[in-house]
């Protein structure tokens, strides 16, 4: 059986910088898979070249038996990826309403959007109070509760989610992190950036760490979570 997502061998450069050089990585339907490492490790670029926002240099990009590497991003997005960026990049004059239309502008099926935000608001109950509130007075947490609802909006099988703790308080962390769970337990795959490598790798089945652009470790997160070599450089235990 094809893998759910296959990525072979992608290079990618801003101008004369060379961002990630032949990252490969695999994953599975119905999983959490962890991308972990430092700043400018090519975390962000690398998930950005799924979505079609940074173009390739070398390899290919492979969803669901389908060369995606090639597509415009909003046909990315139409075949079944939606991306949460870092950073909660909300439209900000917008309200939570708006926002989440946005996030369904390529379907045709009102009935179905509807449905869809209903589902939402039960995993992000604070949206459905806010629904008319502008998006940029929100509280850092709900800007990212409405981040990842709006992905949602597109009715992604696989979510590409970018340092989804960044910023936010400890309890918050932990509610974003226990709904990620309950995405995935529904069936949503998971592709996590995340510089909080305990967390990402207790959260996670498999992980990848990349270091200046490279894979230079990968395995079960259970196994790596509990490597010396992991944990002092990762970790910070």
């Amino acid at each position: 059986m094809a893998d759910f997502l296959t990525i072979d061998g992608i290079s990618a450069s801003y101008g004369r910088i060379q961002a990630i050089a032949g990252v490969s990585l695999r994953m599975e339907q119905g999983t959490i898979v962890a991308l972990l490492g430092g700043n400018g490790a090519g975390k962000t670029t690398t998930l950005n070249c799924i979505s079609r926002l940074v173009p390739l240099t070398a390899g290919a990009i492979t969803f669901e038996g389908q060369r995606i590497d090639r597509l415009a991003s909003h046909d990315v997005v139409a075949a079944g990826i939606s991306q949460v960026p870092e950073g909660r990049e909300v439209f900000r004059d917008m309200s939570v309403r708006e926002n989440l239309d946005m996030g369904a502008f390529g379907r045709s099926d009102p009935a179905g959007v509807k449905r869809d935000m209903d589902h939402a608001f039960e995993y992000f109950p604070v949206l459905a109070e806010r629904l008319n509130q502008k998006a940029g007075t929100l509280s850092g947490g709900e800007q990212q509760m409405l981040v990842i609802a709006r992905a949602l909006m597109a009715r992604p099988r696989l979510l590409l989610l970018d340092e989804p703790s960044l910023g936010l308080s400890p309890v918050l962390v932990e509610k974003i992190f226990s709904i990620i769970k309950r995405l995935n337990a529904e069936g949503l795959s998971i592709l996590l950036v995340e510089q909080n490598a305990a967390i990402a790798l207790a959260t996670s089945s498999y992980a990848y760490i990349l270091e200046n652009g490279e894979i230079a470790i990968q395995g079960e997160s259970d196994k790596l979570r509990h490597d010396d070599a992991v944990r002092r450089t990762y970790i910070g235990s």
